[in-house]
């Protein structure tokens, strides 16, 4: 019985690293870019993640998020999703350290400027200091509107579904301020147009 034990974890450890090989050298692959893919990832994530506290107001697909108060770089709150009331909002989880976080915002930008006063208003969320995120948009500038939040336990990234803290991370919130859809990852060339559908 402990030699089949053994054989099992060391089938699992190999196919776990074969797993993770596959993902750095081939990059996700088009499931995880879909959305059966990003539901079964947010469920692994969510199942690894520890509780959030108990007070904490944490949304799921589906519910109305809690309201947000975040300071923009001027150090002027800004309401979540109240400032754009009837718009539906792409909300992206960032940091100026993130990799994947910067190749990603030539994108979410190009796809911001493409919208109309009554479409989709992507917003930014740098989990991240002011003075890092001031110096990273002199660098590489966006047109969308970019808020701050100290990452932790109970930064507004959890507070919409994201308790491990995976960053890039992205939510669709419908006109109604519900939670439609999640993405950990960045958006490739082109993605955002399709993803955005409610």
């Amino acid at each position: 019985m402990k030699s089949t034990t053994k054989v099992l974890l060391v089938a699992l450890g190999a196919g776990t690293l074969g797993a993770v090989a596959g993902l750095w050298s081939h990059g996700p692959g088009p499931l995880l870019n879909s959305e059966l893919g990003q539901r079964a990832l947010q469920g692994a994530l969510s199942a690894s993640a520890p509780p959030p506290p108990a007070d904490l107001a944490v949304a799921r697909r589906g519910d109305v998020i809690p309201a947000l108060r975040l300071p923009d770089l001027d150090g002027q709150s800004v309401d979540v999703p109240g400032a754009w009331p009837g718009r539906p909002l792409l909300i992206n989880f960032w940091a100026s350290w993130c990799g994947p976080c910067i190749e990603e915002m030539p994108e979410l930008d190009r796809f911001a400027a493409s919208q109309d006063a009554n479409g989709v208003q992507v917003v930014g969320i740098a989990l991240d200091n002011a003075d890092d995120v001031r110096a990273f948009l002199q660098r590489i500038p966006v047109a969308y509107p970019i808020l701050l939040d100290a990452p932790g336990p109970r930064d507004s990234a959890v507070q919409l579904g994201n308790p491990n803290g995976v960053l890039p991370y992205t939510v669709l919130i419908d006109p109604d301020g519900r939670l439609r859809k999640q993405k950990v990852g960045p958006f490739q060339p082109g993605e955002i147009d399709g993803w955005v559908e409610l």
